[in-house]
């Protein structure tokens, strides 16, 4: 009995490790594994370097917050999948590193920060010696807040922020950082991001005549354009005088002048006047001095507005003239109604210079002396009432005498 036993046991134990390796192998074909090759197929790797012109100056105190003033913020589309994390390298008008082969490695083993397509954001700029640093989306690394690691009863004092999901571009130049602009920047990291986006600047192009536009899009100035126009084919002046027409005079209009480049550039001196450009000067070295004192932004003159003010009552009237009858007053009367009572328009009787009193007729019944008061004692007398006694000749004229009632007894204060 007891063999039967052992053998039943080991019978079940045979089974069961059989159905272990049936079930993992089972298991092992629904398992498939990505590899490099297949996760990275679809990356693309062509590129063509840009062709910008590059100044030679360096990079001047004032051409670096200019960078960060126009860069920072500025929003793009990703033109290629970005990898996670530092260690893309683009050179000024050159290639890509790394490239090929070795750029799908990048982002099979760092991940992706974005697909083509994607709307990034320039969050940080660091400037070096020869390079531009440009951090995109949060820069490729999470802040750290050390009081993380500082924990009181087994609570942290403080967690750590999100994880890193931005990447960063390292823009190299040969030599020194040289003296661009935020648009050759931009025109610079072409084949990594887009940066053609509707901007507030482009925007505002749009509303602008096409003469204009034009003008502000090759960074020239028209007389006739306002200060908003300026700015935004130049930028900010580096210099700016603010005088009256007459200095003897306080009151004359205010003119003001910026001032635009330095030697050995050519340098433009551009006049307000009212807020619109009345004045431009260029001088290069070499070359006369150019003027430019017409208006340049367009010669029609400005659109009024049509409008005619129209008083109670008044009809609106052809452009040849009157209406043709005599404007009526308004009225609540239904049209053809006619009024029981109409009104007759009578002479207007105008008041005298020397007008006289008028008299007031008497009530009915009486008389004009009936109704005229008598006066005693310097006072009047209303009809119907009691002849007041007379004064005694020892009184003085100025005495009062003592109010009496209707019985002739003196009433008391």
């Amino acid at each position: 009995m007891g063999q039967l036993r052992l053998r039943s046991s080991r019978w079940f134990a045979a089974l069961l490790v059989a159905a272990i390796f049936v079930l993992a192998a089972a298991m092992r074909a629904q398992v498939f594994v990505v590899g490099e090759k297949t996760a990275e197929a679809d990356v693309t790797t062509d590129f063509h370097p840009t062709h910008v012109e590059i100044p030679k100056q360096p990079l001047t105190e004032r051409g670096h917050l200019d960078l960060i003033r126009n860069l920072e913020s500025e929003q793009g589309f990703a033109h290629r999948e970005l990898p996670l994390g530092s260690g893309l390298v683009l050179i000024a008008n050159g290639n890509m590193n790394p490239s090929g082969e070795e750029y799908k490695k990048m982002l099979y083993e760092k991940g992706q920060a974005a697909a083509p397509g994607d709307r990034v954001q320039i969050t940080s700029l660091k400037f070096e010696s020869s390079r531009i640093v440009i951090d995109f989306n949060g820069g490729p690394y999470a802040k750290h807040r050390f009081l993380s690691h500082i924990s009181i009863s087994e609570m942290p004092l403080a967690y750590e922020g999100p994880i890193a999901t931005g990447f960063r571009v390292t823009l190299l130049f040969e030599g020194s950082l040289p003296e661009v602009n935020a648009t050759e920047v931009k025109a610079l990291l072409d084949p990594v991001v887009d940066f053609k986006a509707k901007s507030a600047a482009e925007a505002f192009a749009n509303t602008l005549a096409t003469k204009v536009r034009n003008a502000v899009e090759h960074h020239q100035i028209l007389v006739g354009m306002n200060k908003h126009t300026v700015i935004a084919a130049m930028g900010e002046p580096q210099t700016r005088h603010r005088e009256h027409a007459d200095n003897e005079n306080a009151n004359s209009p205010v003119l003001e002048e910026w001032i635009y480049g330095q030697p050995p550039q050519a340098t433009q001196f551009v006049r307000f006047r009212n807020g619109m450009v009345v004045r431009l000067e260029i001088a290069a070295i070499g070359k006369p001095i150019e003027f430019h004192e017409k208006n340049e932004v367009d010669d029609a003159p400005e659109p009024s507005l049509l409008a005619r003010t129209i008083a109670n009552g008044d009809e609106q009237r052809n452009p040849d003239g009157d209406t043709g009858h005599a404007s009526r007053p308004p009225t609540l009367m239904k049209p053809g109604e006619q009024s029981e009572n109409p009104r007759t328009t009578g002479k207007v009787n105008m008041p005298s210079d020397d007008p006289e009193p008028q008299k007031i007729p008497p009530p009915p019944g009486q008389t004009s002396q009936d109704s005229a008061p008598s006066m005693q004692h310097g006072l009047p007398t209303p009809p119907g009432s009691m002849p007041m006694p007379p004064i005694p000749s020892d009184v003085p004229r100025n005495f009062a005498p003592t109010p009496t009632n209707t019985t002739g007894n003196p009433v008391q204060p």
